[in-house]
């Protein structure tokens, strides 16, 4: 029978030396690494069977009360020692399961070898461990009495089992991928990776793909657990543990301060909690040791990260079957729900997102995709997910000849263990003639000597497959070519050989017989030089002419200007040429005439007389004030900088005349985010300005009816006048603020709080210091309403605002304290009884 823990406490009671060493070792145990999981061990061959149908494990997510399992152990044919198989229900954290829900099953006997082991999901069961155990005297009733002892332990270990089993799933096929193709096509790496790890949820260094070819794969699987990010999906199926003191236990794995309150994966993170939950229930008989599982066709193979012992202690091997619960069906969308695919390419892959087990098990079987013919017939197409295509690649050698619509909206569809899964829909287009036209500004733009960038355009370009260009000598040569919107592509010419007169333009389709022409002119072209425009107090200009690729550099009155962007269009050039040291130039004033020297990258050199146009406006900021609102202060964060402006508040701000020396009436102030993706113009006539005097103005901003609401980040202003535009100034930076309600905390310091509100994925990290030496990363899109926190310093935690990571501001929220868990208890009743006894204090 299994020691109890006050004969333990006793027993080290009565041997202080015992008690010392047993001290070190757990001091040194909860700072060691765990240790991975890499022996193999036996294979478990488990059926389920629901209603009618019967899946192998492999294929099934979650199980149902009634479901009748089917379980044989595979050991191999030379194995001496016997092992007892008992199969486990559990029934939650607080509930210990009837001793009806265990069935053993004697390995060793012809008719467990045989028949296996079958079993059926009692009502109210909740997990299922399957346990394998050294054959002695009592080992089927201590292994009862163990669980029903301690069923909240074995039910987080089913938790934690399944979660680590899933998210190393994930990682095994990530790196499964990467090794392959480096040995078969290392060249496709930078393109697959970024795909392998969107498909995977699997976190890659960026600067890897940036290496020599030959040195991305290793820098790609380095620090191999630490790649896997945390999956809503995959919690979500092994969750059991919810609410409650339970759900305190839960969070205290990951956010202990051994893990550096979650610097650490949630792989990782699993794995610290199955060894720290296992070497509690080690005694001197047993040891439980976790196995993890990995779908290898329809079985389940165990590895294992201790070597079993048939020595006393002996090892019981503890394996978690998915938990009893609602199917939960994987969250799939369309990584682009407006993009449009061919159906006709030979391999179609339609990209997809937000589950990574659909790629990663084998839960998601029976795909296909179905469509609807001309005729009204529908046809399913095989479909199956591809990590390496970042979503389903679809077989359409079924579709053969049959005539479908231009337009046809497919979806696709399967099962998700033994429910039916409805995956996303996608618009599919179908080969057929169209015309093919270059745009407008590119028409009469082609001149022979340097490659050109063209954008042709058609009614749908999603079935183009290759572009050649033929040239005036009948020469063809394939041109690159990418689409940038659903009916245009764009296309680099290779003019840089070419001779000017008549070119074609060869487009093929996937499926199509022939390639359509689209005939071209290509001109040759002189180096040119229109005129230099540049404006008083500048520190650049835009030179205009022909062949200004040509130009090295261009000098005016002493100061050197290099090139910036080169534009072309109708036949033109215009290139932006900037100060080398871009500082303004001072001396020269509206008006004036001067002799600017162009420099060519040949050598030559060429005179152009500039005149000198208006200075550009500009003003200079004289204040700003906000207005807030009130769920400004019902987020509970105090804003630590002042140039932060919260999204919903009103910004005031006035500004003073520069150039022109006094307002004008049609003057504008333009107020836009960093990348200029959103802005807005403020008036005099729509209201948003208002004049002191003539020299002085008072602008009003509501950043979110004027920018929207997913607008943030630095604000900029600059001022408008007749057209011209002046230089960007920085405003403000704007921000959104989450809604931060309560924060509950357990009575234990080294269990994280629960911090609750809305909108919490607008946070970046939430710290109980400002120095953020131990933060709470909040993952990216985190759609939560909830997520532990570390114990606030002095009624206090420091949040970083995601649109705004660099400034630290204070969160007060007041503590409510929890009551402490079973285990915090327990704890501390080992605790009390381990304490030395105190005699009488001598008189």
């Amino acid at each position: 029978m299994l020691s109890t823990v006050p004969e333990l406490l006793t027993a080290r009671l009565r041997q202080p030396i015992l008690l010392a060493l047993l001290a070190l070792l757990a001091a040194a145990a909860a700072h060691a690494e765990p240790a991975p999981f890499d022996l193999a061990g036996p294979s478990l061959a488990v059926t389920v069977t629901r209603g009618q149908q019967t899946l192998p494990i492999t294929q099934v997510p979650n199980l149902a009360p009634g479901d009748r399992l089917w379980i044989q152990a595979d050991f191999p044919a030379s194995q001496d020692a016997h092992y007892l198989m008992v199969a486990a229900f559990l029934r939650g954290a607080t509930n210990p399961p009837p001793q009806n829900w265990f069935f053993p099953c004697e390995t060793w006997t012809a008719k467990c070898m045989q028949k296996g082991l079958t079993v059926t999901v009692p009502p109210d069961a909740q997990q299922m461990l399957v346990f394998l155990a050294p054959e002695t005297g009592g080992d089927f009733k201590t292994l009862v009495s163990a669980v029903r002892g301690r069923p909240g332990a074995f039910v987080r270990s089913s938790q934690d089992l399944n979660q680590a089993s899933l998210d190393r799933a994930r990682l095994e096929k990530y790196l499964a991928a990467v090794h392959s193709m480096n040995e078969t096509d290392p060249s496709r790496l930078k393109e697959v990776a970024p795909l392998l790890a969107r498909s995977l949820a699997i976190k890659i260094d960026d600067k890897c793909l940036d290496r020599n070819t030959l040195l991305q794969a290793p820098c790609l699987m380095q620090g191999q657990s630490s790649l896997i990010l945390n999956d809503g999906h995959s919690t979500s199926i092994v969750e059991a543990l919810t609410t409650g003191p339970a759900s305190d236990l839960a969070m205290e794995a990951s956010f202990t301060p051994q893990l550096s309150y979650g610097y650490y994966s949630p792989y990782i993170a699993s794995v610290l909690d199955i060894a720290r939950i296992f070497e509690s229930f080690r005694t001197a008989q047993y040891q439980y040791i976790p196995a993890l599982t990995t779908q290898q066709g329809e079985q389940l193979a165990l590895t294992l990260n201790t070597p079993p012992s048939f020595h006393n202690p002996k090892s019981v091997i503890v394996v978690a079957l998915p938990a009893v619960e609602q199917a939960q069906l994987p969250p799939l969308h369309a990584v682009d729900p407006k993009a449009t695919f061919c159906l006709r390419k030979s391999t179609l892959a339609l990209p997809v997102e937000g589950a990574p087990l659909v790629f990663s098990t084998a839960y998601a079987h029976g795909l296909t995709l179905k469509l609807t013919r001309d005729d009204g017939k529908t046809v399913e197409l095989p479909a199956r997910a591809d990590a390496q295509h970042g979503g389903f690649v679809i077989d359409t050698k079924a579709l053969g000849g049959a005539a479908v619509g231009d337009h046809v909206r497919a979806s696709l569809q399967g099962y998700w263990g033994f429910e039916k899964y409805n995956a996303p829909s996608f618009e599919l287009v179908n080969t057929h003639a169209q015309t093919w036209e270059l745009a407008t500004p590119d028409e009469g733009a082609l001149t022979v000597g340097r490659d050109k960038t063209v954008h042709l355009q058609a009614g749908n370009v999603s079935c183009l497959d290759s572009v050649m260009l033929k040239g005036p000598d009948g020469t063809e040569h394939a041109a690159e070519w990418k689409a940038v919107k659903p009916n245009e592509v764009e296309i680099t010419l290779p003019l840089q050989s070419a001779k000017p007169g008549a070119m074609t333009l060869l487009v093929t389709q996937y499926g199509a017989s022939q390639a359509q022409p689209v005939q071209l002119q290509a001109f040759s072209e002189a180096a040119h030089l229109d005129s230099f425009a540049f404006r008083a107090g500048d520190s650049q200009g835009v030179l205009k002419g022909s062949r200004l690729d040509q130009v090295s550099s261009l000098v005016l009155q002493g100061v050197e200007f290099v090139p910036g962007k080169l534009d072309t269009s109708q036949g033109g050039d215009q290139l932006a040429m900037v100060t080398r040291d871009t500082q303004p130039m001072t001396t020269l004033k509206q008006g004036d005439v001067v002799a600017a020297k162009v420099l060519l990258n040949d050598g030559r050199t060429m005179a152009l007389n500039t005149s000198v146009g208006a200075p550009r406006p500009r003003v200079t900021l004289i204040g700003k004030s906000m207005q807030t609102s009130a769920s400004t202060s019902e987020s509970n964060i105090e804003l630590a900088n002042p140039d932060e402006l919260p999204q919903d508040a009103k910004l005031t701000f006035s500004v003073r005349a520069q150039s022109p020396a006094t307002f004008v009436r049609d003057e504008q102030i333009e107020v836009a985010m960093a990348d200029e993706t959103a802005s807005t113009m403020l008036s005099i006539a729509n209201g948003g300005i208002t004049l002191e005097t003539s020299k002085v103005a008072v602008a009003t901003l509501d950043p979110t009816k004027a920018l929207g609401s997913s607008a943030f980040g630095p604000l900029l202003f600059r001022s408008i006048v007749n057209g011209v535009a002046g230089d960007w100034q920085s405003l403000a930076t704007l921000v959104r603020l989450p809604l931060l309600r309560e924060l509950k905390c357990p009575a234990s310091a080294e269990l994280a709080c629960k911090l609750s509100g809305s909108s919490l994925f607008l946070v970046d990290s939430v710290s109980s210091d400002a120095d953020f030496a131990h933060a709470v990363q909040v993952p990216d899109g985190f759609p939560g309403y909830s997520l532990p926190v570390p114990h606030p310093n002095n009624g206090l935690l420091y949040v970083k605002l995601r649109d705004d990571p660099t400034v630290v501001s204070r969160a007060t929220l007041t503590t409510q304290q929890l009551p402490p868990s079973p285990e915090e208890v327990a704890r501390a009743s080992e605790r009390q009884a381990a304490a030395p006894v105190q005699g009488p204090t001598p008189q």
